[in-house]
């Protein structure tokens, strides 16, 4: 007769009593959680930090192609926040709700810009309210952008685009080149 204390192990340790490495069990819960952090994660990085969008249409020809191109968007400058006159931002469209738009912004809240198409005869100059920008498309003739709908509110800019990252061929960083007007009156 032995002293030490009788354990019953639910059959000898083989496949199925339930003795295998609980590391490997796939629970439920912990698949759940998983899950739920992976999302949390994903969603504070698409919103706060870099996302992915496709943009086409010929209105930024000939820096952005008329093809579906992928680009790099920085979320650092949603709503607005730090936007500069020459950078291509990502906003809500004014004119279609729900679909997003790539324009260059052309002036900020203060600058005096002129409202209609040069060349065109119906324009005048306007003064950009506070919390609106200017955005124009690079091909002139076949934008629709602020010379039609005037200044958009800076809430509705979802992004600047900083890269091209598809067609693999065509990727390249975006430059704010535009140059300071010198008056030299």
């Amino acid at each position: 007769m032995s002293l030490l204390p009788h354990t019953i192990s639910g059959g000898g340790g083989g496949k199925g009593s339930g003795s295998g490495n609980p590391k490997h069990a796939a629970h439920p819960l912990r698949i759940l959680t998983w899950t739920l952090k992976s999302l949390f994660i994903y969603h504070l990085f698409h919103t706060y930090f870099y996302s992915l969008e496709t943009g086409s249409g010929p209105s930024m020809l000939p820096t952005i192609s008329v093809s579906n191109d992928w680009f790099l968007i920085s979320r650092a400058y949603r709503r607005g926040r730090d936007v500069q006159v020459g950078d291509i931002v990502s906003f809500e469209s004014v004119v279609e709700p729900g679909q997003k738009a790539f324009k260059r912004v052309l002036g900020l809240e203060g600058d005096c810009v002129m409202m209609g198409t040069p060349g065109s005869g119906e324009t005048q100059m306007i003064r950009i309210p506070e919390g609106h920008c200017w955005v124009v498309g690079d091909n002139l003739e076949w934008s629709r952008d602020s010379r039609m709908f005037g200044p958009i509110p800076m809430a509705l800019i979802k992004g600047k685009i900083i890269a091209r990252v598809l067609p693999w061929s065509e990727r390249k960083w975006f430059e704010n080149d535009l140059k300071p007007v010198v008056d030299d009156c």
